[in-house]
């Protein structure tokens, strides 16, 4: 995932995401090994394909940074990052804080790229 402008804290939240992800079990990049899983998995006839989201208009500015400031302090998304010690009350306030501030501004755009692939046996 990519953004601008560059907020502080929301490369802390980058981070936190993926330590979170990776702690409940799952890849957050699973998207960009796909294709090498499906290969190990036996699979010679694979077909990649990309797919984004972009939030850039300020009504999906306002909602997409108002749907991770509150997930970041008000899920079980947060109150896993704090059970298993990777970030304090405080952290996620800073992050939600800094997803407002990211949201807020006037040129301010998000791209969440995602590999695909069709496997055929």
């Amino acid at each position: 995932m990519i953004w601008y402008p560059t907020v502080p804290g929301l490369d802390d939240w980058l981070g936190l995401y993926r330590r979170v992800a990776r702690a409940n079990g799952g890849e957050p990049d699973a998207g960009r090994r796909l294709h090498a899983w499906a290969r190990q998995a036996g699979f010679t006839d694979v077909t990649l394909s990309t797919s984004s989201w972009l939030y850039t208009s300020p009504e999906e500015r306002e909602w997409w940074s108002g749907l991770w400031a509150e997930r970041t302090v008000a899920s079980a998304y947060a109150d896993r990052a704090v059970a298993s010690g990777h970030a304090t009350a405080a952290d996620l306030e800073r992050i939600a804080a800094a997803w407002r501030t990211w949201g807020a501004h006037p040129d301010a755009w998000f791209l969440a790229p995602h590999g695909e692939i069709l496997c055929r046996a």
